[in-house]
């Protein structure tokens, strides 16, 4: 028998890179699933392949804007509706978002970014227990953070200040739910090779990893996808208000991405938004450029 089996979970942003792996993953421990993500195309891949592995009677995929609070509240509907319930959700869809020098930063890149990263979490955190609370059987709520919300010097200024948000709102929440037997958790996951993280740049993210990173090998969606089973199931009844730092010992190292002269980093010599799988076009400009 599987860890989750008779259990239902929605996994955001579970079309592609940690969202992905956690599905099937979750799938094959015997969960029935609802992926929302809103890249269909993605979408699709991700349901062909929960079909190949003889899972798609469990499966429900539907296009999701995590910002949007129709959409996030239709996730959990269609969990009641089709499975007969909730008894977890992976608030994981993520964004790499706005990038660049501060003083570059315009307030529409700063708010598509916490909208996606904060306010996406904070509606699936919302919906989800609400539901498990009027179920009465308490439930695992599962938030995908960052080391880069721990601490200065891990991603973008809006990234990092987004996933510290994130931690913050897992932990006081975490205290909120959990007279209902609702855990609340974050993952905090360090450098991972996922489509949202290389982009374009796959031999440039192979050598930050071999440099700043104390464990040899790259750290994969599989392994934020174990970690999400954990919590997930009752092997982790007894956990909540926690955050679980996956990320190879970066920051046991302490991270700092930059380097010493962060001004002189090449990552601030642009700017712009990386809206990493979504499948909406980015933008990348010259620092000192409109």
């Amino acid at each position: 028998m599987g860890r989750l089996e008779g259990k239902v979970a929605i996994v955001t942003g579970g079309a592609s890179g940690i969202g992905r792996a956690s599905a099937l993953t979750f799938l094959r421990e015997g969960a029935r699933v609802v992926v929302g993500d809103l890249n269909e195309a993605s979408l699709a891949e991700t349901a062909a392949l929960a079909r190949a592995q003889g899972h798609a009677d469990r499966l429900a995929p539907l296009r999701a804007d995590v910002s949007a609070d129709r959409d996030v509240a239709r996730l959990v509907e269609v969990a009641a509706e089709r499975f007969g319930g909730l008894d977890c959700i992976f608030n994981n869809a993520g964004v790499g978002g706005a990038f660049g020098p501060i003083g570059e930063t315009t307030v529409e890149e700063w708010d598509f970014t916490f909208a996606v990263l904060v306010r996406g979490v904070f509606l699936g955190v919302k919906h989800a227990s609400n539901r498990m609370r009027a179920q009465g059987r308490g439930g695992s709520i599962i938030n995908t953070a960052s080391v880069a919300g721990l601490a200065g010097g891990a991603g973008p200024h809006a990234y990092s200040a987004a996933k510290a948000a994130v931690i913050n709102l897992s932990r006081a929440v975490s205290a909120e739910l959990a007279p209902h037997r609702i855990r609340v958790n974050a993952i905090a996951p360090g450098l991972i090779k996922t489509p949202l993280a290389i982009g374009r740049r796959e031999e440039a993210f192979d050598r930050l990893v071999q440099q700043k990173q104390p464990w040899p090998e790259p750290g994969g969606p599989q392994h934020i996808a174990d970690a999400a089973l954990f919590l997930a199931c009752d092997d982790s009844r007894f956990i909540t208000g926690q955050v679980l730092v996956i990320d190879g010992g970066l920051t046991a190292l302490g991270p700092d991405l930059f380097g010493r002269d962060a001004a002189a980093s090449p990552m601030l010599k642009k700017a712009g938004l990386n809206t990493g799988s979504t499948g909406v076009p980015g933008t990348v400009r010259e620092v000192g450029q409109p």
